[in-house]
């Protein structure tokens, strides 16, 4: 029932995402006037604020039942081929940022070339870009540690389990629930590197880079979405 309540929460959300998006391709970049400026800081706060919301909401309902947000039968098969612990993998910012610079460079190369300054994505300044190879490397780092995690949680699940069979008296007085609480953690830390890494990545942009990024991962969510739709249906009506 409960994992019901966020199914209907994440397709509100999803919806609200769509909304906000189009918002934002319709804001004016780059920025002429100061009040732009703020516009465009505004909106930047707002798609935060709505990704802090999912994961605060997410948080209850994986303390309520972890393994259904762990499974999440909200996504389609193709976002769940794609998950890293319950949901994006947050080096996926760092690709997108990169991918999103050199579109943007190529298409602007002649006037780049002219010193024309685009003040976009595809014109991040040299600190810009020592700053986002950095964060990688620790988004990087983050990443596996907390992968780790999860594969000793796994392990100790396993070698409770083995031993809870073998009629070990030990074994039995082992909580399963205690166990889940473990989850639930390595969960948590995911959602809250995940989080992380987009403040990280809007914080080091101009407010215009921002909304490009913010845009652009969201397209790349709605995206993957899409297809995967597509290919649940297929499967389904063969």
């Amino acid at each position: 029932h409960h994992h019901m309540g966020f199914h209907r929460f994440y397709d509100t959300w999803f919806e609200q995402l769509h909304h906000l998006v189009h918002q934002l391709t319709k804001a004016p970049r780059p920025p002429a006037t100061q009040e732009d400026h703020h516009h465009l800081q505004a909106l930047v706060r707002k798609v935060m604020t709505h990704y802090d919301e999912f994961y605060r909401v997410k948080s209850l309902a994986a303390k309520h039942d972890v393994l259904s947000v762990f499974s999440a039968p909200w996504c389609t098969s193709l976002e769940r081929s794609l998950h890293w612990i319950a949901g994006w993998r947050p080096t996926t910012a760092f690709h997108l940022i990169y991918t999103e610079s050199s579109i943007l460079f190529e298409s602007r190369i002649v006037e780049i070339l002219r010193g024309l300054r685009t003040g976009d994505l595809g014109d991040l300044s040299p600190a810009q870009f020592s700053r986002v190879s950095e964060l990688q490397c620790e988004t990087v780092q983050e990443e596996n540690a907390i992968t780790d995690e999860l594969s000793q949680w796994q392990a100790c699940i396993t070698i409770s389990a083995v031993s809870v069979d073998a009629g070990d008296i030990v074994g039995t007085s082992v909580n399963v629930d205690a166990k889940i609480e473990g989850l639930v953690m390595v969960v948590a830390k995911a959602d809250e590197l995940r989080l992380k890494t987009i403040r990280r990545v809007v914080d080091l942009l101009t407010p215009q880079q921002a909304v490009e990024f913010l845009i652009a991962a969201a397209q790349l969510q709605f995206g993957i979405r899409g297809w995967g739709s597509d290919h649940d249906r297929q499967r389904e009506n063969p």
